[in-house]
């Protein structure tokens, strides 16, 4: 079904574009050919983002006023205007035409009420332009979080989180290598090509859904996978590297039946460490690893390698990674890391060498928790450590090859180390008179509140459509489940 609906989306999307580039040239008076934006400017026109002006002409050159700017921004999100409309701001008359926008903007958390003004007439400058555009993605709160990264604009001195998102995401420019010209103001056709910018990335229908099954019992409708990852062996190491069986052949086959007869690919998933990965033995990885994948007859190899530190490792993975590529031949090769961290550097990893011959590079992040007014606060896969991760690897590695691995367990802490639940269990929990189910927007992660008991962190399906437009914002979309079999329903439901 899921995958009939992404046909039909593109389908629909085709079909949308056909009648935008049919649009005839002389539709708007001040756009010709040649021009710079005229197809971001076509598409808005056909989208009905925009209105042509009363004389025909598109407006090239107007710049907008907050309002307009605020209008336009709500047609392309899709939020409906309010009406009738509610004072929000003294300022803004619940009569005029752009109320409604502004009053539904508010209510979405795209713009704020600090001092009871909005000066809708005021031109809007690229740096409140940048802040709203993150603010209506729902990133308002990440904004604050990264406000410390590095920009390449030396002017900028406010809003520094806001506007590292937006030239982060790729939805706004600098207006030199240096200069982001915060305090300057935004054309209508500039607008349109940040919109389609924008349109382009969260409609992008190239994401796709992997998993792992680590049994052949309880595994969900995989129809629509683009691999499964069986989860049948692990890296040991006697003298040399070695291979080890991690499940019974026989359901390791009956994996592989399930996967095949859903039509999608099924690899031998090996998972190992610091310990098996050792300076000048590349080829000896490289030739055990595809033996034993291919005398169990799988479409490809998911290697997970977790937890490497040194610069030999880091070496001695990307060779064995690229013997692998030459031997697979047309066969799939993924391959798991650590995720880059925002507060410590891994050198084990040549992300840019195995995001080279890896036809998907996988993203794990470590659990880490804290603790906040006295409870432990524990989110899986914190959209903080996504975007810097996805910002890290921006332009070193193609964004259509890297995936998230996104936890399908719960987890709670009462010692040093992580307790993890399943999705069975997290609904057993949740049914409890007891227990009181919450969302952080904060983390964009969902958590149980338990009477004399630890917190239950985990995901749900609305954190799972948080990390899939993230990843969609950065070019990207693809999640990988870490255990299919015990995943929550809804989260499965969520998958792109």
């Amino acid at each position: 079904m899921k995958r009939l609906q992404r046909m039909l989306s593109c389908l629909l999307l085709c079909v949308l574009l056909a009648g935008m580039t049919a649009l005839p040239a002389s539709a708007l008076s001040d756009v010709p050919e040649d021009f710079w934006a005229k197809e971001d400017i076509d598409r808005c026109v056909a989208l009905r983002y925009f209105y042509s002006e009363a004389d025909g002409s598109f407006g090239v050159g107007k710049e907008m006023s907050r309002a307009e700017f605020t209008v336009v921004l709500c047609r392309a999100l899709g939020w409906k205007p309010t009406s009738p409309a509610r004072v929000v701001y003294e300022d803004v008359p619940e009569k005029e035409w752009y109320a409604g926008a502004i009053e539904t903007a508010y209510h979405h958390g795209a713009i704020t009420s600090q001092d009871g003004s909005f000066r809708p007439n005021d031109l809007i400058t690229r740096s409140e332009a940048a802040s709203m555009l993150v603010r209506a993605l729902g990133y308002g709160s990440l904004a604050g979080l990264i406000q410390d990264m590095t920009l390449p604009f030396r002017d900028v001195n406010a809003n520094n989180g806001y506007i590292v998102m937006a030239y982060g995401l790729g939805l706004m420019d600098g207006t030199s290598v240096t200069t982001f010209s915060p305090n300057g103001h935004v054309t209508r056709e500039q607008t349109a090509a940040i919109l389609m910018r924008l349109y382009d990335k969260l409609h992008d229908p190239t994401t796709s859904r992997i998993g792992i099954a680590v049994s052949p019992e309880g595994l969900p409708e995989l129809t629509g996978y683009e691999a499964v990852g069986v989860a049948a062996a692990k890296l040991t190491y006697n003298g040399e590297p070695q291979v080890s069986p991690a499940m019974e052949k026989t359901e390791a086959q009956a994996i592989r039946t399930a996967v095949s007869a859903a039509g999608s690919k099924a690899l031998l998933h090996v998972t190992g460490g610091t310990y098996h990965v050792r300076e000048g033995e590349a080829e000896k990885l490289a030739a055990v690893l595809f033996e034993t994948m291919e005398a169990g007859g799988y479409d490809g190899l998911y290697l997970d390698i977790s937890y490497l530190t040194a610069v030999s490792q880091r070496d001695t993975l990307s060779e064995a990674a690229r013997l692998l590529r030459e031997k697979l031949g047309e066969r799939l090769l993924y391959i798991g890391v650590e995720a880059p961290s925002w507060k410590g550097t891994i050198f084990g990893y040549d992300y840019a060498a195995l995001g080279e011959v890896a036809d998907r590079l996988l993203l794990r992040f470590d659990y880490k928790k804290e603790t906040v007014a006295g409870r432990t606060v524990a989110p899986m896969e914190p959209l903080e450590q996504i975007y810097y991760a996805l910002n890290r690897l921006r332009g070193v590695v193609d964004a259509d090859k890297l995936t998230l691995v996104l936890t399908s367990a719960g987890s709670t802490w009462e010692g040093r180390e992580p307790e993890f639940l399943t999705g069975e269990e997290i609904t057993a929990l949740a049914a409890e008179r007891t227990t009181r189910s919450h969302y952080s927007d904060r983390y964009a992660c969902a958590y149980l509140v338990r009477e004399n008991a630890p917190d239950v962190w985990y995901l749900n399906s609305k954190s799972i459509q948080e990390r899939i437009q993230l990843a969609r914002l950065f070019g990207g979309g693809h999640l990988c489940l870490s255990d299919l079999n015990h995943a929550l329903p809804e989260v499965l439901a969520a998958m792109p």
